[in-house]
């Protein structure tokens, strides 16, 4: 009888929707509205990110709707932090670039992490907590970016939800698109997405318990963070690092200066010039340069690495 009531009531609602409830109910100030803007964003994930990129049929309907409904949340969020900077979209969904070794780093870890309010590193005022719960448990699911462009890049499946209680919320409500994968897959996947000279970004969302919960391989022509960043809208910070050129071992070839998804390269007379403001240190364009003249250097200025064992050691010390 008592497993008759649970799988009916699995039906109803969904386990990992219940604990992903139970879990944001421990967040101090957690409202039932950051729990409904949670589920509706991780249950129906395609339809939200095509309609925030603009790709939906339904898009341009909906605009106006939301326009007047992220104003309205703006509001609510602003009251809830008078003493701090308005919040804006940029704060409450974000990306921080991550060089290649730190995303490995990221679907390597054996542990749970409880690391909070990592200003320092994520700098934002909203969704900036590492707090990794069953870190082994990671899902693969088809890119919502690239499934609503036209003509995207491919393969699909390279977005990957670690911890819990995203993979599980994702796997329960997108079977069909999603799939639980090894700690070993999941580094073959962000390596073969760098050699496709894709960006890795490890992304924060407010309605995600405000933590990160993922791992993106983007381009800038699929994905819709990069091209609101690069419209003025700050949703991805530096990894801290920028690129440097050794103009001895530069041959000038182009290759680097045509993989920076950013822009920020260009070709000088005798080697490739970084435009500092403009790169991100996510050091694709190294993986693309043959005379191994290019190299990451940390800029203070960019903010702090995100690189989950140095930041799990000082906080274990």
């Amino acid at each position: 009888m008592n497993n008759q009531k649970h799988s009916l009531k699995d039906k109803i609602i969904a386990p990992s929707t219940r604990d992903f409830y139970r879990q944001g109910r421990r967040i101090p100030g957690y409202r039932f509205f950051d729990f409904l803007h949670g589920y509706v964003y991780a249950r129906w994930t395609y339809l939200y990110i095509g309609i925030g990129i603009g790709e939906h049929p339904i898009a341009k309907r909906l605009a106006p709707l939301i326009v007047k409904l992220s104003k309205w949340f703006g509001k609510q969020e602003n009251s809830r932090v008078e003493s701090k900077p308005k919040i804006t979209l940029a704060d409450t969904y974000h990306g921080k670039v991550i060089p290649l070794q730190a995303a490995h780093q990221l679907v390597s870890v054996k542990e749970n992490i409880n690391l909070p309010n990592l200003e320092k590193i994520v700098p934002y005022p909203l969704a900036r907590d590492i707090i990794l719960q069953n870190p082994d448990h990671i899902v693969v699911i088809d890119c919502p970016c690239r499934s609503a462009r036209p003509n995207p890049c491919l393969p699909l499946d390279v977005c990957l939800i670690i911890g819990e209680p995203f993979a599980s919320l994702v796997i329960e409500h997108h079977p069909q698109r999603s799939r639980w994968i090894t700690s070993h897959e999941a580094q073959e996947i962000l390596r073969q997405e760098d050699e496709r000279g894709h960006v890795h970004h490890a992304f924060f969302k407010d309605a995600m318990l405000g933590r990160f919960y993922a791992i993106c391989n983007c381009c800038s022509c699929c994905c819709g963070a990069m091209q609101a960043h690069k419209n003025g809208n700050p949703m991805l910070a530096s990894s801290g690092y920028i690129c440097q050129v050794d103009a001895d071992l530069c041959i000038a070839c182009g290759e680097c200066n045509t993989a920076c998804q950013f822009g920020a390269l260009s070709l000088g007379n005798s080697s490739v010039q970084v435009n500092e403001a403009e790169c991100m240190g996510c050091g694709v364009c190294i993986s693309q340069c043959e005379q191994d003249a290019l190299s990451l250097v940390h800029c203070a200025d960019k903010g702090e690495p995100l690189e989950i064992l140095n930041l799990f050691d000082v906080n274990s010390s």
